[in-house]
């Protein structure tokens, strides 16, 4: 089984092109590599330098990017380099050489952000710390996550959600924000600083690992291209316009499923949106009506299952 899949994404730059991993290739650092003698602590680096066009390679959190030289056109290059890259992860192949004279702790940053939902804070890093969205109810449905199971070590912990570079956590009524906000920030900090793990590698590009994980994610749903035309359209909206604004609030949205005789979207809601008092409005006034006016007659009413 292949563990590794990677995604060919273009760029601004018509010269660069991001080949995009579903795990993480380096955890902390980025690279910059412009022939093959700078690249000698990255073996991968080295192998693409073979290529010919190759002009520059970069290395970050989970894609590579690279520069093309003029003689070719990265439509007639691209699926080779990502089919190489692929095959060179997926037989272990070492991406960047571990520096074992360096010592001490990573550089992180940590910053707390309110969010619409009072029992809910966002902890921001300028790190990536998850390539997809994963949330835990409790203590059992973290232990793929040694983070989050620490966090629930502390009392007023509730709920844990992540996403991209940030962790929203519910507490419990117990506590007030005043009083455990520099206490989490630091306790994230301080985490993320030694260079722990926030997911075990096997799941690190999972979805949560819970029983009651979100419908979309389990195995008996169709994936997006077994879904009907209008279910496509609706996630394509969801994905396009609402979920970068719930994500600003420390949220997600995730598509369940569409009725069509009753033009009911069903929608999940994770993080700060779960729960949160502001939220069946935030549907009424924003999410359905905006699927109501883009898909016109299809859909009259939006409900969320959960929160």
């Amino acid at each position: 089984m292949e563990d590794f899949t990677i995604d060919i994404i273009p760029t601004t730059t018509s010269k660069i092109v991001k080949f995009e991993a579903n795990k993480f290739l380096t955890r902390h650092e980025s690279y910059e590599f412009k022939n093959i003698d700078e690249a000698k602590k990255s073996p991968l680096a080295q192998q693409l330098f073979y290529l010919p066009f190759v002009k520059t390679v970069y290395i970050a959190q989970n894609f590579i990017a690279i520069e093309k030289y003029d003689i070719v056109e990265w439509a007639d290059v691209q699926q080779e380099v990502a089919d190489q890259i692929k095959t060179y992860l997926n037989k272990g192949g070492v991406v960047i050489k571990e520096d074992t004279s360096k010592s001490g702790n990573i550089p992180v940053t940590v910053y707390a952000e309110s969010t619409p939902n009072p029992g809910v804070m966002k902890f921001v890093a300028n790190k990536k710390l998850v390539l997809q969205s994963t949330e835990f109810k409790n203590i059992d449905d973290a232990k793929n996550s040694p983070l989050a199971q620490k966090l629930f070590h502390l009392p007023f912990v509730k709920e844990i959600f992540m996403d991209q570079n940030y962790i929203s956590i519910q507490k419990f009524d117990i506590a007030s924000w005043d009083d455990i906000t520099m206490e989490l920030r630091e306790f994230i900090r301080n985490y993320l600083q030694e260079g722990n793990e926030v997911l075990t590698a096997e799941t690190a590009d999972s979805t949560s690992n819970n029983s009651e994980a979100p419908a979309e994610t389990k195995d008996d749903k169709p994936s997006f291209e077994d879904l009907d035309d209008t279910s496509q359209q609706i996630v394509a909206i969801l994905d396009e316009y609402i979920k970068p604004a719930v994500a600003s609030d420390g949220g997600n949205i995730l598509f369940d499923s569409y009725n069509e005789e009753n033009k009911t979207v069903k929608v999940i809601l994770q993080g700060a949106c779960s729960g949160c008092p502001s939220s069946t409005m935030t549907l009424k006034s924003g999410i359905e009506t905006m699927l109501r006016d883009m898909l016109k007659d299809k859909v009259q009413y939006v409900e969320a299952i959960n929160g």
